[in-house]
């Protein structure tokens, strides 16, 4: 196998992550190939749904977005993407999706000198394979997708995940919460009661709808905007019942660029652990976010792993979906502690403003 180190491409390709949480944490190793290779083109491979998180990224030339189908829609799907990657003339290839497919596919592409973990029994597909640190469960996953350049000879950097947004997106943000009468002196709170992967990554929704009220009566000036997508508009319905006007349902309201720029002018982000998190962390948002089931050293806020409330019980972390017992881990975690933690963030914030 031959080094890569000296290896000057002109045409690369990034299998980007599937989940919009470990999509974020990807984003550094885009930063980092654009630094070692300013003059080649890069092309960020990743499903549609999630594309939206790169438009308007410096490090990126390309988006190719891949659309999932079933069936005999899958099948042509498939092709069209083989043939798009030979059209491509990739000369370098990173996945940073551990599946046999994504590296198969790649093969079938004609993409040359191909870089990414063993997985899945596809090292065959792969030109450079490599093999996992012993480190991998102690460390963070940003950390661990950072180790699959380290054959090009960029070294482990401090490059943090970011998100790129214009100003014009920004404003628009701005223009959206305007109908609410939220302006832009308004301090705004950012809640995200939901979770894709499940219930017990979530703290009780009773319990978020006891925190806004609390963050409103501590000043009725504040605005907390409920995010979350189609799936979840009956849980936040739910907790925003009978709440204050100041307090905004916008769960299924927005598409993915929209929603970043609405969780950049929330002043804090108070959130489970879920890809909205790292979306907030992304850009630069204060943070606190809630832990039970999963663990913060993997897949915690890579720029915030101070901002988080967990608590010690026998049980955690077990990575369930679903809690089988009483929920101890979330249970543990209570309203006032978390209130008081939003607030101090808030005032940190506006603080650094003064």
């Amino acid at each position: 196998m031959k080094s890569l180190e000296k290896l000057n491409p002109k045409s690369i390709i990034v299998r980007m992550p599937n989940w919009l949480g470990d999509l974020v944490m990807a984003t550094p190793i885009l930063v980092d190939l654009r630094k070692r290779f300013p003059e080649a083109e890069i092309t960020a491979m990743c499903q549609s749904n999630v594309a939206p998180l790169l438009e308007n990224d410096p490090a990126v030339d390309e988006l190719f977005k891949v659309e999932r189908g079933k069936g005999f829609l899958r099948r042509i799907g498939e092709r069209n993407i083989v043939a798009k990657l030979k059209n491509g003339n990739y000369n370098l290839g990173i996945l940073l999706t551990n599946s046999f497919s994504s590296a198969w596919r790649f093969w079938q592409g004609n993409v040359k000198n191909t870089l990414g973990y063993r997985a899945d029994g596809r090292s065959l597909f792969l030109s450079h394979p490599v093999s996992f640190s012993e480190k991998k469960k102690e460390q963070h996953l940003v950390v661990t997708y950072k180790e699959l350049l380290v054959p090009l000879g960029i070294p482990i950097s401090d490059t943090m995940p970011r998100l790129a947004l214009t100003d014009e997106e920004i404003k628009g943000a701005w223009e959206f919460v305007k109908p609410f009468d939220i302006t832009p002196d308004a301090k705004v709170i950012g809640i995200n009661p939901g979770a894709a992967y499940g219930t017990a990554k979530c703290w009780l929704p009773d319990r978020f709808q006891e925190v806004a009220k609390k963050l409103i009566d501590a000043d009725p000036s504040h605005a907390i905007l409920f995010f979350g997508d189609s799936s979840h508009k009956e849980l936040i319905g739910n907790i925003c019942s009978g709440l204050s006007k100041r307090v905004i349902n916008l769960a299924g309201k927005t598409n993915l660029r929209e929603f970043l720029a609405l969780v950049k002018i929330c002043s804090v982000f108070l959130t489970n652990d879920s890809g909205p998190m790292h979306i907030a962390d992304s850009l630069d948002i204060p943070l606190v976010a809630l832990f039970g089931s999963t663990s913060p050293v993997v897949t915690g806020p890579y720029r915030q792993s101070q901002n988080i409330i967990q608590k010690k019980v026998p049980c955690s972390p077990c990575f369930k979906r679903v809690c089988p017992i009483d929920f101890p881990c979330m249970k543990s975690i209570g309203v006032d502690e978390v209130t008081q933690a939003v607030l101090t963030k808030l005032n940190a914030e506006l603080g650094s403003h003064a």
